[in-house]
């Protein structure tokens, strides 16, 4: 037998079934989407020629076939994690580096604050390099080493071979002045609709969810600009106090803490909530300095007191 011809990465598969039984649980565990994990799953069954897992009324069960086989398979793979820790260097923490990042504004304003305070901590020779997603998600650049990680909330039709993570989800509000002529104590969709808009587009469209939202219901907004900027909009609305701005709620608390004159109001059509997902290549899924730069990006988004 040529074990060139074996895909072992079928046996890491096979023991992460085999603990959570779940399909669910492990395309949880691997960072992988249920269709990427059905994939690798029938990579799997025909490497064994059997069908290996099948449902059952609570989750996931053996085959006859894989449960002969399975103490020697996890074996094997606790024997190939165990030889390849080995490998790994005695202080990754302490090892000079460079990690990049492609993000948005959202990210830099509100999840990198502490992620740098934790790596000038933790891990004092490491730098990192921000670079702005432009609207889009950087495929090229994770294929060939020179990003990381991106993170946005926009991200569409992510190739399966790609891990992806949700490490926030948040929903969409209303920024405005106080002294806004058009609003009382709430925000009315007459309101709304009486008011200039500005907005962020990464793209030059003139148009957004909240505008499909308001298509639905017969209506349009006007829209005054179009930014580039999630961050500059805020400035606006100081000096212009009958403009609104349709952002997410993490960016709203932040204008408001930083601007006096700011207030937040719920949007007057429902909304899609938005998910910040995080984006990696197969190369750096194991990398340990990565690995814990991602965790720590999962932490702080979770715990963040302005969702």
């Amino acid at each position: 037998m040529n074990i060139k011809s074996k895909d072992l990465n079928s046996l890491h598969l096979f023991a992460i079934l085999y603990e959570e039984r779940s399909l669910t649980r492990a395309s949880a565990r691997m960072a992988l989407s249920q269709p990427a994990l059905s994939h690798r799953l029938n990579k799997l069954r025909e490497e064994f020629g059997d069908p290996m897992f099948v449902r059952a009324s609570r989750g996931l069960t053996l085959t006859p076939f894989a449960k002969k086989y399975a103490n020697q398979i996890m074996g094997v793979v606790s024997n190939v994690e165990a030889f390849y820790q080995t490998m790994q260097p005695p202080d990754f923490l302490q090892q000079r580096d460079k990690v990049t990042i492609y993000g948005t504004e959202i990210v830099e304003a509100l999840l990198m604050p502490s992620v740098l305070n934790i790596i000038a901590s933790e891990a004092p020779n490491v730098k990192i390099i921000m670079f702005n997603t432009s609207g889009r998600l950087p495929l090229k650049e994770l294929e060939n080493g020179t990003c990381d990680i991106a993170i946005a909330g926009f991200f569409e039709n992510i190739p399966t071979s790609f891990y992806q993570e949700k490490i926030m989800e948040y929903e969409f509000v209303v920024l405005a002045n106080k002294q806004n002529e058009h609003i009382g104590s709430e925000l009315t969709l007459a309101a709304f609709l009486q008011c200039r808009h500005v907005m962020v587009t990464l793209t030059g469209a003139l148009n957004g969810s909240i505008d499909t939202a308001l298509e639905s219901l017969g209506e349009k907004r006007r829209v005054l600009a179009g930014y580039s900027s999630f961050l500059a909009p805020q400035i606006l609305l100081r000096k212009q106090k009958n403009i609104l701005f349709v952002c997410a709620r993490p960016l709203a608390v932040l204008a408001v803490q930083n601007n006096k004159d700011l207030i937040i109001y719920n949007s007057p059509a429902a909304l899609p909530k938005i998910e910040l997902i995080q984006v990696w290549h197969e190369r750096t899924h194991n990398d340990q300095l990565r690995k814990l730069l991602r965790e720590n990006l999962k932490n702080i988004a979770s715990k963040a007191s302005w969702k």
